[in-house]
């Protein structure tokens, strides 16, 4: 290589480095309000390239659904030979299942909630305390006793259909049980959500007939 082409290599690297310098002051020294800003929703687009986009129900049905089914693998299979009354397997199930609710359920469920308070209406009782606590523990009995119903009304009709009477058609496993828990759950859930709208419509309703009666007076 001559002299001519080593000036011309330095003379290139020398502009390379000008050039880069100039972009690195460039970013150092850029003002924020120059910065172009973006919407949360714009922003949203980009943060899971996942084909898949589960819908936010049923992340949250699938949630429950799957911790009550732990309940019912870990205490209702693993200690069924050792409870032999069914009020005590009952009353054991309700607790830890009210337990795991308030402690696990509830916290996952605010933990993938994208605004603060979006998932309450999801909860029976989304305030945290110990009031709390113990009205999960006594709503989780209530939904423990209406499974245990359910199954035997299930029981009951499949064995007047087959009119096998030998065995049980439908066994408690975890997965079935989970869905019942959850099924239970969410009924008593839109029925608290409905009793809180007809309560808001009629004070509306209340509310608004005050108004006009006030404004036909004056």
């Amino acid at each position: 290589m001559d002299k001519k082409q080593k000036n011309t290599e330095k003379a290139r690297a020398a502009k390379n480095y000008e050039l880069k310098s100039d972009a690195v002051d460039a970013l150092a020294n850029a003002d924020s309000e120059e910065t172009p800003q973006y919407s949360q929703e714009e922003l949203g687009k980009y943060r899971s390239r996942s084909w898949v986009r589960i819908p936010h129900a049923v992340k949250i049905l699938f949630i429950k659904a799957w911790f009550a089914g732990a309940v019912c693998f870990f205490f209702l299979w693993g200690l069924g030979t050792y409870v032999s009354s069914m009020i005590d397997m009952l009353f054991i199930l309700g607790v830890v299942f009210g337990i795991v609710t308030d402690l696990l359920v509830n916290n996952v469920i605010r933990f993938i909630e994208k605004t603060p308070g979006e998932n309450d209406k999801w909860l029976m009782f989304p305030q945290k305390g110990m009031m709390s606590f113990f009205l999960n523990i006594l709503y989780c009995l209530l939904i423990i006793v209406c499974v245990y119903f359910l199954y035997n009304v299930l029981n009951y009709a499949i064995t007047g259909l087959t009119g096998n009477t030998d065995t049980v058609p439908l066994g408690v496993e975890p997965i079935l049980f989970g869905v019942f828990c959850m099924a239970f759950d969410m009924l008593f859930v839109g029925i608290k959500q409905l009793m809180k709208r007809i309560v808001s419509d009629a004070k509306q309703t209340v509310n608004s007939r005050e108004k006009k009666g006030q404004a036909e007076t004056e």
